[in-house]
C-alpha cells in the first residue's frame, strides 16, 4: 500500500511492527523482505513519487574543506531515493576491501566478503544483473576487473507495484522523521513532520534508519542531541569516517593494441591493484576506467607525448610503423582511507523548514589518497611497459603536486561512513548485524554503515547488506 499523506496511512488503521525510513535501495530491500515474511512494515519516505524543488530544499547544507558538490544535489529526496539518479555502475567491494591494512589506521571491517556472498544473487535480481565475472591478471601488481552497467533500477519504480499492493508493506509519503526518541536502551517513537506541518508521533516495534549516507547520521546526531545521548548511547564514532570515492582524469594512454583488454558495451576497460602491489606501495584500492579517444585525437596526443616525455619517442616510432592508432583517456577512481576528523557535524546557524538543523560536511582529502593516485597511475604505467602494451603520460598537476581540480568529476556522489559497522564502541555506531551499539530495537541500513569504501561503486554492496539485515530481521522480530 502506498500513501501520499500520513494522515491517509493513520485512516487505514495498518499496524506496524517495523519502521523503515527512507524508501532508496536499502530501505526498499528491507521492506521486501520482511513483507515477505509476513512482517507488517511501515516505510516513511520524506519526499514524494516525484522530484521537487521543495523537498530537495531539506537538503541543503554546506561543507568545510576540500571542494564538493552542493549537498542538496548530490542526492535525491524523494520515492526510490538517489537510485533516481544512480548511473547503474556494479561491483561487489572486494576481498581485500574487509580486511584491515596496516598501513592505513581504523580500516577492516567485523564481516568479511564471504558473509554477503550468499546474498548476492538476490542482489542480481533486483538490480537487474548478469552475473559477475572473475578478475583476470594482467601483471603481478594489475588486474582487469568488470564493472557492470545495470539498467540503473530506480527503486521507486521497478518496486511501486509490487509495494501497493502488498499487504504487509505501507509506504508513506511526504512524512518526514524530524527525530527519534529514546531512552538510552530502546527507541521509543519518531517524530514526524508531513505534508509541510507537525504530524505528532509514531511508534513501533523497531526502526531502521535508511535515509542515507549523509541523512543518517544528521538524524541520529540531532535525535541524540535531543535525547541527551538516549538513540545513540555509544556516540563517539558518530558522523565520523566519512568517505567518498575521489575521482578524476589522471592522464592519458598510447596502446599498441586496444583490442588488448576486454571492454564493455560503451568500449571501456577498467583495472585495480593487486593486493600485493598495494601492502607494498602502502596505498588504498583503486580503479582506472580506460575510455578509448577517437583516432582523431590519437595524432596530436602522440606529438604531445612525444614533446613532453622523450623517452617514449622510440617505443612509439617503431609502433607507429606497425599502424599504432590506439589511444586512451585515464580516469581514476580511488578509497578514501577512513578518517575521524572526516565528518558530519550540525549546522548551528541553519535549519530546515521542519526546524531540523542542516549538515555542515566536513571533508578532506589526505596525503594517503594523493599517494594512492600517483602511484597507482606509475603502477598502471609500469605494466603497460612490462607487457609492452603501451605508454602512459601523468597529467602534470598529479605529478606536480598541484591542487585538485575544480572542473573535474571531483567525486562518485558516494556517500559511505557515518554510522560505521564494528565492534570497538569508540569507533563505530553499528554492530556487525547493523544494530546500533547499546539499543534493543535500532538498526541502520545503507553505505552510512562501511568501514572502508573500496574503490568500487556502492550500490551492490549496500543492496546485497539490505538483504543480509533483513534476513536477520525476519528471524529476529516476532509477530
Amino acid at each position: 500500500m502506498i500513501f501520499d499523506s500520513y494522515v491517509a496511512f493513520g485512516a487505514a488503521n495498518f499496524t506496524a511492527k517495523v519502521c523503515i525510513l527512507g524508501s532508496g535501495p536499502a530501505g526498499t530491500t528491507i521492506a521486501r523482505k520482511l513483507g515477505a515474511a509476513g512482517i507488517p512494515v511501515v516505510v516513511l519516505e520524506a519526499g514524494s513519487r516525484e522530484f521537487s524543488d521543495e523537498s530537495q530544499d531539506f537538503y541543503r547544507g554546506t561543507t568545510v574543506g576540500d571542494f564538493y558538490f552542493d549537498l542538496d544535489v548530490t542526492r535525491l529526496r524523494f520515492m526510490g531515493g538517489s537510485s533516481n539518479h544512480w548511473a547503474g555502475w556494479c561491483r561487489v567491494l572486494d576481498k581485500q576491501d574487509f580486511e584491515p591494512k596496516a598501513w592505513a589506521p581504523d580500516t577492516g571491517w567485523p564481516i568479511r566478503r564471504p558473509d554477503i556472498e550468499p546474498y548476492l544473487p538476490e542482489v542480481h535480481d533486483i538490480l537487474d544483473l548478469p552475473d559477475f565475472r572473475s578478475d583476470v591478471p594482467v601483471s603481478d601488481d594489475i588486474r582487469w576487473v568488470q564493472l557492470i552497467k545495470s539498467p540503473a533500477v530506480r527503486f521507486g519504480e521497478k518496486f511501486a507495484d509490487e509495494l501497493d499492493k502488498s499487504s504487509n508493506i505501507a509506504v508513506v509519503l511526504n512524512t518526514y522523521a524530524t527525530e527519534l526518541t529514546g531512552d538510552g536502551r530502546r527507541v521509543t517513537g519518531a517524530r514526524l513532520w508531513s505534508n509541510g506541518r507537525d504530524a505528532g508521533s509514531f511508534s513501533a516495534d523497531y526502526f531502521i534508519v535508511c535515509t542515507g549516507g549523509l541523512e543518517n547520521s544528521r538524524l541520529l546526531l540531532w535525535s541524540n542531541q535531543r535525547s541527551n545521548g538516549g538513540v545513540v548511547p555509544n556516540a563517539t564514532a558518530l558522523g565520523r569516517y566519512w568517505m567518498e570515492h575521489p575521482t578524476f582524469e589522471g592522464g592519458n594512454a598510447i596502446l599498441a593494441d586496444y583490442g588488448e583488454f576486454e571492454v564493455d558495451a560503451v568500449n571501456e576497460a577498467f583495472f585495480s591493484p593487486t593486493l600485493a602491489a598495494m601492502e607494498r606501495l602502502q596505498i588504498m584500492n583503486f580503479g582506472i576506467r580506460l575510455i578509448e579517444t577517437p583516432y582523431p585525437g590519437v595524432k596530436s596526443l602522440i606529438a604531445d607525448l612525444a614533446c613532453t616525455a622523450p623517452s617514449m619517442a622510440e617505443w612509439m616510432s617503431f609502433k607507429l610503423s606497425q599502424n599504432l592508432r590506439c589511444a586512451a583517456q585515464l580516469y581514476v577512481a580511488w578509497e578514501q582511507a577512513p578518517l575521524a576528523s572526516n565528518q558530519i557535524e550540525l549546522s548551528k546557524t541553519d535549519v530546515d523548514h521542519a526546524g531540523v538543523p542542516r549538515i555542515e560536511l566536513h571533508w578532506k582529502k589526505s596525503e594517503l589518497e594523493r599517494r594512492t593516485l600517483l602511484e597507482g597511475l606509475r603502477l598502471f604505467g609500469a605494466t603497460l611497459i612490462e607487457k609492452n602494451l603501451g605508454r602512459v603520460r601523468i597529467a602534470d598537476w598529479i605529478t606536480n603536486g598541484g591542487d585538485y581540480p575544480t572542473n573535474d568529476e571531483t567525486a562518485g556522489h558516494h556517500h559511505m561512513g557515518g554510522t560505521r559497522m564494528g565492534t570497538d564502541f569508540t569507533k563505530s555506531v553499528v554492530d556487525a548485524n547493523c544494530k546500533v551499539h547499546g539499543m534493543d530495537n535500532l538498526y541502520v541500513g545503507g553505505s552510512s554503515v562501511f568501514c572502508t569504501s573500496g574503490e568500487c561503486n556502492p550500490t551492490t554492496t549496500i543492496t546485497a547488506l539490505a538483504c543480509r539485515l533483513g534476513d536477520h530481521l525476519s528471524k529476529v522480530v516476532t509477530v
